[in-house]
């Protein structure tokens, strides 16, 4: 389905105030300060995108396609993109007539993927269901520098990778430019241009607060780098091994001397730091030697588990970013025991759906 430019933006304005006025209803309960909004561009705003390959029999022809929830089994075929970053646009066309015309790219390809940077890098990943021979790579080979962009293919127990398996992304952040690996597995934040005003609101709301600062969930270190300007020390914690491979080189790549990353859940940090576990993976952490002010979380749809929400509650600050504002709700209920709500922003990361990132800051009332 096309979208004129001018439509895209009236459809994404109304679903913008719905957002609104739902968080704004959902949280004034707590009284909270007024609601910054921050929005995203209406279109070529994903970073992101995965699409079926449907080998349409009558033809053929490979398709990029997706399918309805509730419509099973019938394929819906992709032949635009809008919400997708400029680059993906430019790709998927070059790609699939590529895809079409050698039979050592199409044969048993089933799905593609696709990873960019605002500045144009790409990662295009293709999964087959058979293995990839050395026939493939040579026609992959050729593939990439056609496509000027790095190829990953994968099948079963077997990754090819033509270039890197990663892009290079920057935010600019308080003034202050980063640099991110994104592996082509790890977790990034979709929408780069919706993420770069995150990163600067959490800086921003940590402005003179001072202390140590303890991170759970830090990914690929995404806010550490930035948060780490405000804050004497960093204990970042993070339990996915590609995420802390990536977050180790990202701390190295922008000279942040501050950060020190544990391997381990939440759940497991906050059994060693009541002292209930000993863990040989913090044995080179001397946790007493932090004066921690500040929490920050970024936890999955699931929100806080009960022992890591009341680890929280002990910080007299605590930064939390949600991609589930129910689970927020729930998890601000049980922190206003003992802290205020002095910050809520609503990031429209996922326009066109009804996904909502929210931020929080609490404060310990004194």
């Amino acid at each position: 389905m096309q979208h004129t430019g001018t439509a895209l933006s009236s459809e994404y304005d109304a679903q913008l105030k719905s957002k609104i006025r739902l968080t704004q209803k959902e949280f004034s309960v707590f009284n909270p300060p007024a609601l910054e909004v921050f929005e995203s561009p209406s279109s070529h705003f994903r970073m992101r995108g995965e699409f079926k390959i449907w080998h349409e029999k009558s033809t053929g022809l490979a398709h990029y396609a997706m399918h309805k929830p509730g419509v099973p089994n019938k394929p819906f075929f992709v032949t635009e993109f809008s919400i997708g970053s400029p680059t993906i646009n430019t790709l998927m066309p070059v790609l699939l007539a590529q895809i079409n015309s050698d039979e050592r790219l199409k044969h048993k390809l089933f799905q593609a993927e696709f990873l960019t940077s605002k500045a144009g890098e790409a990662v295009v990943t293709l999964i087959y269901h058979r293995a990839l021979d050395d026939d493939w790579q040579v026609k992959a080979e050729s593939l990439a520098n056609d496509l000027k962009c790095h190829i990953i293919g994968r099948s079963k127990k077997q990754k090819r990778v033509i270039g890197n398996d990663y892009i290079s992304e920057q935010y600019t952040v308080n003034g202050r430019t980063y640099t991110y690996q994104q592996v082509e597995t790890g977790f990034t934040q979709p929408n780069a241009h919706v993420c770069e005003k995150m990163l600067n609101w959490a800086t921003g709301a940590c402005t003179d607060i001072g202390g140590d600062l303890l991170e759970l969930y830090c990914g690929n270190a995404n806010f550490t780098l930035p948060l780490s300007t405000q804050f004497g020390k960093v204990l970042a914690t993070e339990i996915s091994k590609t995420s802390v491979k990536s977050a180790l080189t990202n701390i190295e790549k922008n000279g942040c001397k501050n950060i020190t990353i544990a391997r381990m859940s939440s759940e497991e940090f906050t059994q060693a730091l009541n002292g209930e576990r000993a863990f040989r993976r913090l044995k080179e952490v001397d946790l007493e030697s932090y004066a921690f002010s500040t929490i920050f979380v970024d936890p999955p749809r699931a929100g806080l588990d009960p022992d890591t929400e009341a680890l929280a509650s002990k910080f007299d600050n605590i930064l939390y970013i949600s991609c589930n504002p129910i689970t927020l709700k729930n998890n601000v209920d049980a922190f206003s025991k003992t802290h205020d709500l002095v910050k809520l922003a609503l990031f429209d990361q996922f326009p066109y759906t009804e996904h909502r990132e929210c931020g929080a800051l609490l404060k310990r009332r004194t």
